[in-house]
């Protein structure tokens, strides 16, 4: 059996963070690992604390990880801070990680900061250069490319900016202000259009965890870029289409939409 692991925070509401990620890697076929790097008390109006845990444990967390169930793929959420940033890239060189896919948690859709700069300025330096796809919205586009995002010209540019300075491969996401649901992948040199299904469903908690895991799930499996782009984007598609509605805020999507069997019932 394929594996994935994820490296990211907890949401205790179950709708985001580690709780998406497994769901998300165990509906697409893999068995799905996790190294915790925070704990948060949140569900789906807001966030009221969070405990990080230190570097040295989340580089314990990674070392019985790796030395026991290799992953064949890497999905990278949320970290909090510059320690656990430079720690996930270290031990992410020591035990040569393939495929490996970094959701840079920067800044909110809305344009609120999530990181320090510090903290930002390591993830850059440290992860991006690992990775084989980075996944920003528009805000962190901008971060990344030191430019303005207001079309989707704009968004091709910067999509070629960020590959080329960090050598990466680049899924730029859309946003309702720039082009709707659909999100630019570039690939060595070439970039494509991937066009996303308008749901209107307001529970959108957790999408970008769910679409990075499902790509690194995929590319686990040993489907191209392009192919595990695709199928993660028409699994995004299914869990908003179900119309889950949990909680008074934006709640979370329906990971488990295709589920059937005896125990499933």
């Amino acid at each position: 059996m394929n594996t994935a692991l994820t490296i990211a925070g907890s949401d205790s509401s179950g709708g985001a963070g580690i709780q998406a990620d497994i769901k998300t890697m165990t509906m697409n076929g893999v068995y799905a690992m996790s190294a915790i790097t925070s704990l948060t008390a949140q569900n789906t109006v807001g966030v009221t604390g969070i405990y990080n845990v230190t570097p040295e444990f989340l580089a314990q967390e990674l070392d019985a990880v790796f030395s026991d169930i290799r992953p064949d793929a890497v999905k990278i959420g949320m970290l909090s801070d510059a320690g656990l940033i430079r720690v996930s890239g270290e031990k992410l060189q020591q035990y040569g990680a393939k495929h490996i896919v970094l959701d840079p948690v920067m800044v909110a859709t809305s344009g609120a900061r999530l990181l320090a700069e510090e903290a930002v300025t390591v993830l850059v330096k440290v992860l991006l250069p690992l990775a084989e796809l980075v996944t920003p919205n528009i805000p962190e586009a901008e971060v990344l490319s030191g430019g303005s995002i207001k079309s989707k010209e704009d968004m091709e540019r910067a999509a070629e900016t960020i590959a080329a300075h960090y050598g990466c491969h680049v899924l730029l996401k859309g946003g309702h202000s720039v082009s709707d649901a659909n999100d630019f992948l570039y690939e060595q040199g070439k970039g494509r259009w991937f066009k996303g299904e308008r749901i209107e469903n307001p529970n959108t908690h957790g999408t970008g965890c769910t679409l990075s895991s499902a790509i690194a799930a995929n590319l686990a499996k040993g489907y191209s870029l392009e192919d595990s782009v695709g199928r993660a984007k028409e699994y995004l598609s299914g869990a908003l289409s179900a119309m889950l509605d949990l909680g008074a805020g934006s709640g979370p999507m329906n990971h488990a939409f295709a589920l059937t069997g005896k125990f499933s019932d």
